[in-house]
């Protein structure tokens, strides 16, 4: 029986006593860290730095759209101003509106004098930017301008119209008229300037 048993134990022997696998090695996970308190501070300094801007663009935005709301009337009334002066015969030194629209009511509106050919008469015209524009700051002139308030602006604003008027006439009698008619909101429509428009009319 002892020359099989030592058999056996050689047997064994050639066999490793222990097998080892292969063992997965993970690489070294960095830690995940959090913002420190100065990328904290500095992250809060530009949010409220870019709020701040914004919030000082609301006003002007709101300031502009009125303005701009204003303008848009201002063009409007000039326009029909223009036009009812337009129609009016070259040779009318006056017009009236009976529903007291584009010339006050029991009022007469000017419209030049054919004897004072090629002179401004009216209210008062300076230049800005090489043109012709209603000098708003100068004292009004009488029948030549009134006061407009819209009937369907809710907030009833009024409107300041002034206009001028040059005559080209031939023997005293008008050949020709060229209007400057200005509208401007009253107190004034900053940061816009008062709309002028600037047309002329010939026999």
């Amino acid at each position: 029986m002892l020359p099989q048993f030592t058999e056996f134990c050689d047997q064994r022997s050639r066999f490793p006593r222990q097998l080892k696998w292969p063992v997965q090695r993970h690489p070294k996970r960095r830690l995940d860290r959090g913002f420190t308190l100065v990328e904290m501070l500095l992250a809060t300094v530009i949010l409220v730095v870019g709020l701040v801007g914004v919030a000082q663009l609301i006003p002007i935005s709101l300031q502009l759209n009125k303005a701009n709301r204003s303008d848009s009337t201002e063009l409007v009334f000039a326009q029909r101003e223009v036009d009812e002066m337009l129609d009016q015969p070259i040779t009318a030194t006056t017009f009236t509106d009976s529903l007291g629209v584009l010339c006050p009511a029991a009022s007469t509106c000017n419209l030049g004098n054919p004897a004072t050919p090629r002179v401004i008469v009216g209210s008062p015209v300076v230049m800005s930017n090489n043109r012709p524009i209603i000098d708003f700051s100068a004292a009004k002139v009488a029948n030549y301008n009134f006061t407009y308030t819209d009937p369907n602006d809710p907030f009833g604003l009024p409107y300041d119209v002034r206009w001028a008027v040059i005559t080209y006439a031939n023997a005293g009698v008008a050949t020709g008229k060229r209007f400057i008619v200005g509208v401007r909101r009253n107190g004034g429509n900053a940061p816009l300037l008062p709309v002028t428009l600037d047309t002329m009319v010939e026999k």
